[in-house]
């Protein structure tokens, strides 16, 4: 029996109003709504299109994914 082994790639969805639509920078990072962390690009698109529609007509609110794995292993 071969054992293979996948990497897992965590994926980080998080939102909140920021000081300028055009930026990232948040203007209450205490107050950034962190919708969750989860297994696959896939289902971390989802949640942000959920979160990111519901917020749609606020232009200071924005939700991003951030791709954990790449801060866990940077070099791999």
């Amino acid at each position: 029996m071969t054992e293979t082994t996948s990497k897992q790639l965590l994926h980080l969805v998080m939102g909140g109003r920021v000081k300028d639509p055009q930026s990232l920078e948040f203007a209450d990072p205490s107050a950034i709504d962190v919708v969750g962390v989860f297994p696959s690009y896939a289902e971390a698109l989802e949640e942000w299109r959920g979160a990111a529609q519901r917020t749609v007509d606020d232009a200071e609110m924005k939700y991003v994914i951030v791709h954990l794995h790449k801060l866990l292993e940077p070099a791999g």
